[in-house]
Order: structure tokens, then sequence, then C-alpha cells
């Protein structure tokens, strides 16, 4: 007697995507939990040069003074004697922040303290204000 060997199978590989499937929606969420997003004060300065001016990285709270002396953070525009709820509330979403102050070059320089020392009144130990790194 003889057997035959019946294929039932149509001879088609299919390959398994779903690990695949898995795999890039993994790495598209570490990518996004670790990312980190450029924020912005919403208004451009014309900040002052500095010889000595240094990269600072880890600068999570951003605001920015103009020449007319407004005071924007987030994109928003704020009054002076608000800056300590704002970072109050900024540092609480990223205790290892810093501050710095985005000033242009003709801002008042009283605006411009009274933004520091609001900074520092609610709690953060890093305020810098920003500078162009000089040419020469």
């Amino acid at each position: 007697m003889r057997h035959r060997h019946v294929d039932d199978e149509s001879g088609e590989v299919a390959i398994n995507l779903t690990p695949l499937i898995d795999m890039v929606f993994i790495l598209l969420i570490f990518f996004m939990v670790t990312s980190s997003f450029v924020k912005e004060t919403g208004v451009d300065v014309d900040r002052p040069s500095a010889a000595t001016a240094v990269l600072k990285q880890q600068a999570t709270i951003l605001i920015g003074v103009t020449e007319q002396g407004e005071v924007w953070i987030d994109k928003r525009r704020v009054d002076v004697r608000a800056v300590r709820a704002n970072v109050e509330r900024l540092h609480a979403e990223n205790p290892e922040g810093a501050v710095v102050i985005l000033a242009d070059q003709k801002a008042p320089t009283g605006i411009v303290i009274r933004v520091l020392d609001q900074s520092r009144l609610a709690g953060v130990e890093s305020v810098s204000i920003a500078a162009s790194l000089e040419d020469g």
C-alpha cells in the first residue's frame, strides 16, 4: 500500500505582523515620553550679547521681557505681579527645571529685576538671564 501525502496548505507562507506592529507602538511611546519639547515665550526679543555666555541645558521655564516692559510666559502676556504664581505652577510640573529670562537689551532694568525676584520667590534656585554669545 502506498500512502499519499496530501498537502492541505496552499503553499503560501504568511508573515505574522502583530509583533512588528507592537514593537513600533512601543518605540513610538518611548520617544514621546523621553522627548523634550521646545518651549517658547511667545515674543521675540533682541538679547544682549556677552563674551561669557554659556548654554543652559535645563531651561524649562522661559520668561520673555520686551523692550516695552511686557512680560510673556508660555505665549501669554502676564502682569509682573503674576509672575510668581505662574512660575510656581510651572516649577511644580518640573522641579528640576530652571528659569531663563529672555530680556530685550532695551527692556527696563526694573522690570527684569522684579521678574528675577519673583522667580526666586517662587522657589526656583536656578534663575538666569539669557544672552547671545559675543562675536570676537
